[in-house]
């Protein structure tokens, strides 16, 4: 299994060679889309993509921690927090490559 983490810079490359945009082009497309995205969740929406998932956001309530170490209670903030949820389509996907190892 590769380590390897897909970064902005490989996903305009990818752009640049299936769209033939040039490289310049493809990483501001790829900026866009992202920013896009990342607006769209700080203004509190969902962000679906077809067939490859949700960026959802969930509020989570306020409660008492404990320190692991110390044992101590310590109150934790109600916030908001981001989650990914895969569609059936990524879910499979991922599932048939791993079964292929």
């Amino acid at each position: 299994m590769s380590e390897k983490t897909l970064t902005r810079a490989d996903l305009a490359e990818a752009v640049y060679k299936e769209v033939g945009l040039s490289r310049q082009e493809s990483a501001d497309l790829v900026q866009s889309v992202l920013g896009m995205m990342a607006d769209t969740l700080a203004e509190g929406e969902s962000v679906k993509l077809s067939s490859f998932g949700s960026f959802l956001l969930r509020d989570k309530r306020s409660r008492v921690g404990r320190n692991p170490k110390t044992g101590v209670e310590v109150p934790i903030e109600a916030r908001r927090v981001l989650v990914f949820k895969p569609s059936q389509v990524l879910k499979e996907r991922v599932d048939s490559a791993l079964s292929k190892d």
